[in-house]
């Protein structure tokens, strides 16, 4: 049912688990400096200790073997190994950190994969400019190559940047997420174009200087929702539809998949609504240089962060104001038939995934798959016994499992988000994505697994069983 070397893993990102916010020599980042001012996160938290992760990382991997987990995703704090964002100074206690990640994982054949970028930027960077600035791609890339450099000998499962969308349209249009900023219908556009720009040249620094020796791989992590009209029959909400996608998933995908290019019908629809506003000048849709490297083709498997679905029709105009919402105009609303887990926006869809999983096959050249990101949020009193979230977790990898058998797409692997319950941004610790508890309210900051983690354990347990022969690689 599953391939013999599939990857069964969880994730966690650095802000979210980390803490140690100052020890031991590493800078600010940008969700330091978010966090830090008030009005910004639920209930004024931050996450100064978050899980204390830094201090306790012995106990996240006695987590991480008691799921019996073959790969186990994590990323790297960018100031914590660079405090001001430049390899002009390295911070060895960081470097120390990740290499005791690293090879403890390994010692327990469980496989790093590491994101380089999630979301954390190091406030040096923002105070030139930070992903608005054209030269962030190539400190982004000496970062990246600083990294390869480091850990590359012993990983070789590699994301540069984590859910580039949600980066620019959160942080940078609507000013939910670090840095805060709101320049709508144009910094997204300009922070996702550099940030494509600095996955490209990473992917090729990786690809020319590492890859013969190191035999890793190099992508980035894409979020989507699955989409489908509101009315199925309906030409406009097909219409709708396409144009969301393309202003989501098509934004990052297809540059790197299909065409080195944004899709035409993103670009068409943000110059109509430019030439509808009466602007003039060049397209708020940056185009990609001849002069730097391709972009397409700079990706050695499709990472796919997916949490829920949508139905979707026309958005109804675009307001007085540019924006990317405006641009997309499509709008997305949920079926009342599925249920809702913990926050508001996320509909427990599974089925929706192993669609959205036939789409990027068909559409994107039948790449290899590894689901790096999909989760259940709890909210309010907690429940340890979480059958809810425990039934999700069999329903959902059930639907992985008929993405392969039946539609014969090459998923590689499923991580589920997340490890430990955490920060969740802008949320704080209202939300929890855990396969196990931490008790915030105690000293130790206690981890307890819930059901559902020991529902993962059992699933994983069953796989490797039927394929007694498992191999840890990539």
């Amino acid at each position: 049912m599953f391939p013999c070397d599939f990857a069964w893993g969880a994730g966690t990102a650095a802000y979210q688990i980390e803490g140690g916010w100052q020890a031991d020599g590493k800078g600010p980042s940008i969700w330091d400096t978010f966090c830090h001012e008030e009005g910004r996160v639920f209930g004024e938290q931050d996450g100064d200790v978050a899980c204390s992760s830094y201090e306790l990382w012995d106990k996240d991997l006695e987590c991480i073997q008691q799921l019996g987990l073959t790969h186990y995703r994590l990323s790297l704090s960018w100031a914590r190994l660079l405090p001001d964002g430049t390899t002009r100074h390295v911070n060895q206690k960081g470097v120390q950190y990740y290499n005791k990640v690293i090879d403890d994982l390994l010692a327990c054949s469980v496989s790093p994969m590491v994101t380089l970028y999630h979301f954390d930027l190091p406030q040096a960077l923002q105070d030139q400019g930070g992903w608005k600035s054209p030269g962030i791609a190539t400190l982004f890339d000496s970062y990246a190559k600083f990294c390869f450099q480091t850990f590359g000998d012993r990983v070789k499962l590699w994301i540069t940047i984590n859910e580039p969308y949600v980066c620019a349209k959160l942080g940078h249009e609507d000013g939910i997420h670090a840095p805060g900023i709101k320049e709508p219908g144009i910094a997204a556009y300009l922070v996702g174009h550099n940030m494509l720009r600095g996955h490209a040249m990473a992917w090729h620094s990786y690809n020319s200087f590492y890859r013969a020796k190191q035999e890793g791989v190099v992508s980035l992590a894409i979020n989507s929702d699955w989409l489908e009209p509101l009315r199925a029959e309906c030409t406009e909400d097909i219409a709708a539809t396409e144009r969301y996608l393309a202003f989501t998933l098509g934004w990052f995908a297809c540059p790197v998949f299909v065409t080195g290019d944004y899709p035409e019908i993103m670009r068409s629809a943000i110059d109509a609504q430019t030439k509808k506003f009466g602007c003039t000048g060049s397209s708020r849709l940056p185009s990609f240089s001849k002069d730097e490297p391709a972009i397409l083709g700079t990706a050695d498997f499709f990472a796919l962060n997916y949490y829920t679905s949508r139905k979707v029709k026309p958005g109804g105009g675009c307001g007085n104001m540019l924006s990317v919402k405006g641009d997309r105009d499509a709008e997305d609303v949920l079926d009342p038939s599925w249920p809702v887990c913990g926050v508001s926006w996320l509909a427990v869809v599974p089925h929706g995934l192993r669609k959205l999983l036939k789409y990027i096959k068909d559409t994107f050249n039948n790449p290899a798959v590894y689901i790096t990101e999909n989760g259940f949020s709890q909210v309010g009193p907690l429940q340890i016994e979480d059958v809810q979230r425990a039934e999700f977790y069999k329903d959902t990898i059930l639907e992985v499992a008929k993405a392969i058998q039946e539609d014969r797409v090459n998923v590689r692997g499923y991580f589920a988000w997340s490890l430990l319950d955490n920060f969740e941004w802008a949320d704080g610790f209202s939300v929890r994505f855990g396969l196990f508890h931490v008790d915030f309210s105690d000293a130790k900051l206690r981890r307890t697994m819930y059901q559902s983690g020991g529902e993962y354990a059992k699933i994983i347990k069953k796989y490797k069983e039927v394929n007694p022969e498992e191999k840890v690689d990539e």
